[in-house]
């Protein structure tokens, strides 16, 4: 039995513990509380302080941004400047800030650097300020918009698209470029006396890049495909794209023919093949992947050939529309063209065939071509994305503002292109130009790296039309509109005699 000094002490010592877990209890509940009332401190700090950080930012803002307007809603400002994109960058120079100004195109807060000394700040900024940025309905219409840069497919491409471009490798492109102008002005320009410069000029730079990048061997194929190419390009230039409700249809047929076509080469694809049969892109692609034993990404490959293709097509042929129309509208510039390309085609009478020495004999030419893209520009200029805050001519620029450079700031800038309206090839001979001024091609990292190969391409068609034909304009007084490159209203119809031999 258990005496009752025995129940008390088990009575105390039951009352104790229950009373040392109470006591627990209430320290962990304590504890518990406080642990909460911490993380609400930190919770209503953390918001106070984004909410702070944005009415600062607002208050930067408001003070601090460029001067500028930015339209409608959702539009902006976009459709005035796709129509009038010179006078639109000028006018708002004149009004806001020859430096900077604010505006919103495609849907984004944009701003406009202005000058050279903007050009160069750009140029020489990438990665540190800013980083490339596409519109994502233009990454769409192109098929890019799901093409990592890091993919190793796309690195591949960018291997061999490097060799391609090299300079050793274009004395090799010379040949091709010419036997393909020969054949594109045989079957369309000499058996007529009248021709419409433009189509045809996109007729000629879509054959020689398709040769060049894809090179199927199948006029069928060619055929089919340029159709498909024409549609999708017809729709991507239209200012539709820069609606916010525009969708990408043309590009998905451009992209299944493309696939098809590297399906087909590749089983084509010999064993014993090399680098030397391989000349164009596409080939090229399809043999390191196989050497490599890489699984290719069709879908990754076929997107970044579109888009070289469209970017290739549209500035070259645009590039020698307007030449050939300089050309037409100025005599004495012609005569002068035709006598150095008559010296160089004569040197070759015997082979008939250009050379890269030839290429580098056409200085007087190119300055004529570097003046036609001044005035008629082929592109427009680039965008980039802020990746940090910055600081520009006293204005400040969120992070996440879209950046503009545009050729109009600088190419009819008279302090650097007097009388600039005047079509003056003297202005690019020697080094007279300051840098970032002419910029047709950007500058920086993020420079066209496929200049040299345009200048070839554009010089090589400029010996063989010329030396071939006389041709004058049909109407000097034909009207030019803006899709936003300059497009002639009637196709720049020239009326062409051969030269008797």
């Amino acid at each position: 039995m258990i005496c009752f000094e025995d129940k008390t002490q088990i009575y105390l010592a039951v009352v104790y513990t229950k009373s040392q877990r109470v006591n627990e209890t209430i320290m962990s509940m304590e504890q518990l509380y406080f642990l909460g009332f911490t993380i609400l401190v930190v919770l209503v700090s953390m918001i106070y302080q984004v909410i702070n950080s944005k009415m600062k930012r607002k208050q930067i803002s408001a003070a601090d941004l460029p001067p500028g307007k930015q339209g409608w809603p959702l539009i902006g400002e976009t459709l005035e400047y796709l129509s009038r994109p010179e006078q639109f960058i000028t006018d708002r120079m004149m009004k806001f800030s020859p430096n900077i100004f604010k505006t919103s195109i495609l849907g984004e807060n944009v701003v406009v650097l202005c000058g050279s000394s903007a050009n160069k700040f750009l140029f020489t900024n990438e990665s540190k300020l800013f980083t490339f940025w596409m519109h994502p309905a233009l990454a769409s219409a192109l098929a890019l918009q799901n093409i990592p840069k890091t993919s190793l497919s796309s690195k591949l491409l960018d291997e061999e698209l490097h060799k391609l471009l090299k300079m050793d490798n274009m004395h090799h492109l010379i040949p091709i470029m010419s036997s393909v102008v020969l054949e594109h002005l045989q079957e369309n320009w000499a058996p007529f006396d009248e021709v419409k410069a433009q189509p045809l000029s996109k007729h000629f730079t879509f054959a020689l890049s398709f040769r060049i990048l894809v090179n199927s061997q199948s006029p069928h194929e060619f055929e089919e495909f340029r159709e498909l190419f024409f549609r999708m390009h017809d729709k991507t230039m239209s200012k539709s794209v820069s609606l916010p409700f525009y969708k990408a249809t043309k590009v998905k047929d451009v992209i299944e023919k493309l696939k098809d076509i590297m399906s087909r080469r590749k089983t084509e694809l010999p064993e014993n093949v090399d680098e030397e049969s391989c000349r164009d892109l596409l080939g090229r692609v399809l043999l390191s992947s196989h050497k490599k034993e890489m699984v290719l990404n069709y879908d990754e490959i076929a997107g970044r050939i579109n888009s070289l293709l469209f970017a290739s097509f549209y500035t070259i042929s645009t590039t020698i529309t307007f030449l050939l129309g300089h050309l037409a509208q100025y005599p004495h510039i012609y005569s002068k063209v035709l006598q150095e390309q008559m010296e160089i085609a004569e040197l070759n009478e015997m082979s008939g065939r250009l050379s890269w020495k030839d290429i580098q004999k056409m200085k007087y030419s190119w300055n004529v071509v570097c003046e036609s893209m001044r005035l008629k520009p082929p592109a427009l200029g680039s965008y980039r994305e802020a990746i940090t805050d910055f600081t520009y001519a006293g204005f400040h620029v969120p992070k996440g503002w879209k950046v503009h450079w545009n050729v109009y700031t600088t190419h009819k800038d008279p302090i650097f292109f007097p009388d600039p309206e005047k079509f003056d090839p003297s202005r690019f001979e020697g080094n007279k130009l300051p840098p970032y001024t002419f910029v047709p091609f950007g500058g920086g990292p993020l420079m066209c790296g496929g200049k040299e190969y345009a200048r070839i391409e554009i010089l090589v068609f400029l010996h063989h039309v010329i030396t071939k034909f006389k041709f004058w304009k049909v109407n000097p007084n034909e009207k030019i509109s803006y899709n936003p490159i300059p497009v002639p209203a009637e196709g720049l119809r020239i009326r062409i005699q051969p030269y008797k031999k």
